[in-house]
């Protein structure tokens, strides 16, 4: 049965996918124009940089990052990277970046000799040269997040994206309740529960969770094995929470994005994608989770400080860093190349 996947989106900008990349290929350059060349020559890359593949989420003090941090910007150099984000991300999407970011502040107060709880250890890296018609990206990564943007023309990649965080439910101070992934948790667990044991039996593919995403901070991925349970041995009601689940990983996108990410979905088998589950079905126990089609995957753990610890990620098959827009656009432009 296919689902109306995109129903759950409403309501959609009506707004053409160059206006996303028009403006913030405009935001891309007033970023670059900002530069002294001193901050160039650590911010700015020609494309086919390969570090442009290169990211993590761990602390940039434990692994480090190409490109500038915002905490060595002025003001309004940052001004110019939140508006460059805000261009290519939801207004979910760039709320959620800010406070996982603004988290470290909270992470310094709690661990105040921890080295690793620099503010604002934020880079971004542009690949390319930010204009319309133009092909370039760019890629903004600190603890607890990554986004990679690639702009071929008028099209947009956004893949892979990681978000997340700790504490994921915050135990006390002023904070206290704060859940900033709870969506996906909360989801998740629902649909878990909603299985029967039959259901279960599939789904559930070892007691213990994974200490990690599989996938981890890998250049390119396929799709893991094929296990879990399919979406065609769900019933109506646990598709229904599969499809939010989906939905949920997208929104941080721009509306007109996230609708296309589905169409491509929805074109495909929506019955073949599958839902893995690994560890506690409960709160409070550590536990993980894929959602696997096609041609995407999507990876939740929650497993580091007594289950207290959020990592997710969305990869794209053939799309991660604009593979598939890369190819068609050389295959079509070859003196391009």
């Amino acid at each position: 049965m296919k689902l109306f996947l995109l129903l759950l989106l409403a309501p959609i900008a009506l707004f053409a996918q160059k206006e996303i990349t028009s403006s913030g290929s405009a935001q891309g350059a007033a970023f670059v124009n900002s530069l002294t060349d001193a901050q160039k020559s650590k911010a700015v890359f020609r494309f086919g940089e390969m570090n442009r593949y290169e990211w993590h989420y761990v602390p940039p003090t434990m692994l480090g990052r190409t490109g500038l941090a915002i905490k060595d910007m002025e003001n309004s150099q940052k001004e110019k990277v939140y508006s460059l984000l805000q261009a290519f991300l939801s207004k979910e999407g760039y709320d959620r970046t800010k406070n996982i970011m603004d988290f470290e502040y909270l992470l310094k107060e709690l661990q105040p000799d921890n080295p690793n709880r620099i503010p604002e250890n934020y880079f971004i890296s542009i690949y390319g040269t930010p204009a319309i018609e133009s092909v370039w990206g760019f890629k903004f990564t600190g603890h607890h997040i990554t986004l990679n943007f690639t702009i071929v023309k008028d099209k947009l990649s956004f893949a892979p994206v990681l978000f997340g965080v700790y504490p994921a439910n915050v135990q006390d101070g002023p904070k206290k309740g704060t859940r900033l992934l709870k969506e996906e948790e909360d989801l998740g667990f629902e649909l878990v529960n909603s299985l029967d044991q039959s259901q279960k039996e599939k789904a559930l593919i070892q007691l213990e969770a994974f200490s990690d995403i599989l996938t981890t901070n890998a250049m390119q991925v396929g799709p893991l094995k094929p296990d879990g349970i399919l979406a065609r041995d769900m019933t109506t009601a646990q598709k229904v929470l599969l499809n939010k689940l989906i939905v949920t990983y997208l929104l941080p996108m721009p509306p007109l994005i996230a609708q296309n990410r589905m169409k491509k979905i929805t074109a495909e088998d929506i019955d073949a994608i599958r839902f893995a589950w690994a560890g506690g079905t409960q709160p409070g126990k550590a536990h993980y989770y894929h959602v696997q089609g096609k041609s995407f995957l999507i990876e939740f753990d929650n497993t580091q400080n007594n289950a207290n610890h959020i990592h997710e990620v969305w990869r794209d098959f053939n799309g991660d860093f604009g593979e598939d827009l890369l190819r068609e656009h050389y295959h079509n432009s070859p003196h391009h190349h």
